[in-house]
């Protein structure tokens, strides 16, 4: 998967788990930089898990701002994320969570695994908008 996937997968399930905790979601943007040179655990081996670190900004039909920040280290294109994530509205904690969505019937990819786009969830949604930068070097310097 890749940060847009993250992105939006979070996106998706945070709405979901902040609305199931009784929060009106008006908008949710969030963003994830997958960081590839930074692994879990002592050596790199098949089973290390690339992070990405997800970061959420929203708004709830009152006004109140919604934040969920924290690290995903598996992902399931557009059905659940896990690792640690933290949603707070108004300043205050909704929930921390390891998982969000529902990864049962499929095994979740590890981040940075490329995985075929599934179809949509159906209803109506806001559109998400991803930014990634890009640095770049000049060559021959």
């Amino acid at each position: 998967m890749n940060s847009t996937s993250i992105a939006v997968t979070t996106d998706l399930t945070g709405t979901s788990a902040l609305e199931r905790n009784g929060v009106d979601v008006r908008w949710l943007n969030c963003t994830a930089d997958v960081e590839g040179d930074r692994l879990q655990g002592a050596s790199p081996s098949a089973s290390a898990r690339r992070i990405a670190d997800v970061d959420c900004t929203g708004r709830t039909g009152s006004g109140k701002d919604i934040t969920i920040t924290g690290k995903v280290t598996q992902a399931l294109d557009g059905r659940c994320v896990r690792g640690d994530l933290t949603a707070r509205t108004g300043g205050k904690a909704v929930f921390r969570s390891d998982v969000l969505g529902n990864c049962n019937n499929a095994a979740p990819s590890a981040v940075g695994a490329n995985q075929p786009r599934g179809g949509g969830s159906g209803g109506a949604r806001p559109t998400v908008t991803v930014t990634v930068t890009v640095t770049e070097s000049p060559l021959g310097k």
